[in-house]
């Protein structure tokens, strides 16, 4: 019996990136998409522009509407005034003798029940009832567009039904609302002249608000498209508006100068580095240049020894000089946590034929984030430092003090040699320094060590500075202590013993 066939896998194959939606593809195509603005300033004044058009629209509307409403009532009003008087006359039973003041009005009528004209304003005389009596005593109000008087213009009409004792009679007294209708084509006729006028005067100052404004910024953009690598020297102007567009300008500044203090210290040190290598590249040379020369073989390993030791020197360089590359390139390190004092521990005990002793009194249960391998490498550049210039002591000690922002480790290393001048004690930490040069070459150093030193403390959040001392140079590091978390294992409170 056959096995039933196994469904096929599909492969999953990778998406393309989407593009644009059919939207964005037919306004791309559109021609209309060469209208729309596409700098700063025409987008400025368009939108100005469509914003005041739309609230100058909205006011235009309500000022019409409340003009319009406010005559049509005043209308309304003269006219219920003489419709109420008419009707109180025929209510009393004095119609007849009424002498009608028509101010205000163009025409009335008076109905009975019966749809029989009682009485009308002269102009009305002989002419058919204006509208049905209603069977229920009020008044009411409507807008006639054509009126019994015919014309153009409207008219208000306001009728009153009233009981008098003759029976149930209606009065209709209507006023032109010519006023009215002309004081709409005036408001319209100023409105539709003023609101385009209105509009270019508000694009004309936005252009102009907007060109002065962005002026100092495309001032900007061309010093900085101006500059190169050879041209850091150069600044941008700075306007004397002392808003937003000059502290854009100040920081760009501030920029610049971070760019060319950067490219010096950099163009500095592949001059000093490239220093560096030379003289043991020059020493090795003529040490291989004399062996190779010398047939005496006895004389082969002190001029092998000899170069090896400058290829020793070389190699410690080449690896100071990436330890600097990767700091300066700010490379992701594992902040994990861990004591400090372990830390110091192992690195004093790891030394071995130092020439003066190392006494050290370390303090336990103090606990930092970072690398173990850099803050061990930070110790020994220290020790190292301390070795190359004391006479019978180097001290060190690791503690713990507070302050406004947290504990601090603080770890000092001091020997009992010449000492750093006061005038010295920041040049020490630049690269490629020596105070002494002759003798710094004597005993091995390229200047580097306090300076990766420094930068891997700062790398840790923390800080490294020579301070005062009553003798020799002191060296303090000071990092920030990790708070909370697991205990960190103790050590001993007597400190270790160098070797």
């Amino acid at each position: 019996m056959a096995e039933p066939a196994l469904p096929r896998r599909r492969s999953r194959r990778p998406r393309a990136p989407r593009g644009p939606g059919i939207l964005g593809r037919l306004l791309r195509r559109s021609p209309l998409r060469r209208l729309l603005p596409t700098t700063v300033r025409a987008r400025a004044t368009a939108g100005a522009v469509l914003v005041v058009a739309a609230a100058l629209t909205l006011a235009s509307f309500a000022l019409l509407g409340l003009l319009e409403a406010n005559l049509t009532r005043n209308a309304e009003r003269d006219a219920a005034r003489q419709a109420e008087t008419i009707a109180r006359l025929a209510a009393s039973g004095d119609l007849d003798r009424m002498r009608p003041n028509l101010h205000g009005v163009e025409f009335f009528q008076v109905v009975n029940a019966r749809g029989r004209v009682l009485r009308a304003y002269p102009n009305l005389a002989g002419e058919f009832p204006l509208a049905p009596v209603p069977p229920r005593p009020g008044r009411e109000s409507q807008t006639w567009k054509a009126g019994p008087l015919g014309g153009e213009h409207r008219q208000r009409v306001v009728q009153v039904t009233t009981q008098t004792p003759q029976g149930m009679v209606t009065v209709f007294v209507g006023t032109s609302l010519r006023d009215v209708d002309a004081a709409d084509d005036t408001t319209a006729a100023a409105l539709a002249v003023g609101g385009p006028l209105l509009l270019a005067t508000v694009a004309l100052v936005t252009w102009r608000v907007t060109g002065r404004a962005l002026g100092p910024v495309e001032a900007i953009r061309a010093e900085v498209a101006g500059i190169s690598d050879r041209d850091l020297h150069r600044r941008v102007p700075v306007p004397p508006t002392h808003d937003e567009v000059a502290r854009l300008a100040q920081t760009m500044n501030t920029t610049l100068d971070r760019l060319e203090s950067a490219g010096i210290r950099q163009r500095r040190f592949i001059a000093d580095a490239s220093h560096e290598l030379r003289s043991p590249i020059t020493v090795l040379r003529t040490q291989l240049e004399v062996a190779l020369a010398v047939r005496d073989p006895e004389l082969w390993p002190e001029l092998i020894g000899g170069a090896l030791q400058d290829i020793e020197r070389l190699q410690q360089l080449c690896s100071d000089l990436l330890l600097l590359a990767r700091i300066d390139a700010a490379q992701p390190m594992a902040p994990g946590r861990l004591d400090l004092g372990a830390v110091v521990r192992d690195a004093v005990e790891a030394r071995h034929g130092d020439r003066v002793p190392v006494r050290a009194e370390l303090a336990g249960g103090i606990a930092v984030r970072g690398s173990e391998l850099w803050l061990a490498r930070v110790v020994t550049n220290l020790l190292d430092n301390a070795q190359r210039f004391a006479v019978r002591r180097v001290d060190l000690t690791l503690g713990v003090c507070g302050g406004p922002g947290g504990r601090t480790a603080v770890l000092e290393v001091t020997d009992d040699g010449p000492g750093i001048p006061p005038g010295d004690r920041e040049r020490v930490f630049e690269r490629f320094t020596r105070l002494d040069d002759a003798r710094s070459r004597d005993h091995g150093g390229a200047g580097l060590g306090l300076a990766i030193a420094r930068d891997l403390a700062a790398h840790h959040g923390g800080t490294l500075t020579a301070e005062d001392s009553p003798r020799g140079a002191r060296l303090v590091v000071r990092l920030p202590v990790a708070e909370g978390g697991e205990p960190s294992p103790e050590v001993p409170a007597d400190g270790v013993r160098g070797r």
